[in-house]
């Protein structure tokens, strides 16, 4: 394994993430607040996920729905998306409830570039040469991330939710994170990096 990825990688993140936090800490307790007030529930949202060798760990996000309820599979119904608070349509837009994992790739947990952690009904399932994911740590973001950015409209247009994910979108994610295992590299995740962060303004925008 290169330099990148036995010590690179996690110094790049530390100081990544503890420079995010310094910067948008205010950002991420006000949408909490914003959250706690339009949900009615508590601001940040935690959920089980599977990270890097299989470990499981707890993501951190900013409540969106008022809802508690997450599927086994994490697949997102028209209800789910009813659910949905104005102000949560805004964070998602924004990506800003998605700040509170800068947390996660402090603690380790996460990266800033990787596949997205998911839930352990696809992650355990992964066989052969697609636990080749497992060797790195989830990221924020990602080449996937990327592709599948409005993977929760796409979801919601299909008559079977689950089975469009399990048959067209899973297998397409498992492809492309086994890419990035492979081309992963300073250079390629500064790409990536900066990929989404022009993505995330032109959603922003619209």
């Amino acid at each position: 394994m290169n330099f990148y990825l036995s010590y690179g990688k996690r110094m790049f993140d530390f100081a990544a993430a503890l420079t995010g936090l310094l910067l948008t800490g205010w950002l991420i307790l006000l949408a909490a607040l914003v959250a706690r007030v339009s949900t009615g529930l508590p601001g940040f949202f935690r959920h089980e996920r599977v990270g890097q060798h299989g470990r499981r760990f707890r993501i951190l996000k900013i409540r969106t729905m008022k809802t508690t309820f997450v599927s086994e599979k994490g697949v997102p119904t028209a209800e789910d998306l009813r659910s949905l608070t104005p102000a949560g349509r805004f964070l998602r837009r924004t990506k800003i409830d998605e700040l509170p994992q800068l947390w996660n790739v402090l603690k380790g947990d996460m990266s800033l570039v990787g596949p997205r952690p998911d839930v352990p009904a696809y992650m355990d399932a992964l066989e052969g040469d697609e636990r080749i994911i497992l060797n790195v740590k989830p990221g924020i973001t990602g080449p996937a991330t990327l592709k599948f950015r409005n993977e929760e409209e796409i979801l919601t247009t299909k008559p079977d939710p689950v089975r469009y994910n399990d048959e067209v979108i899973w297998p397409e994610k498992v492809r492309i994170n086994k890419q990035y295992v492979a081309r992963c590299g300073f250079w390629y995740d500064l790409g990536i990096i900066l990929k989404t962060v022009l993505t995330v303004l032109k959603l922003s925008k619209n």
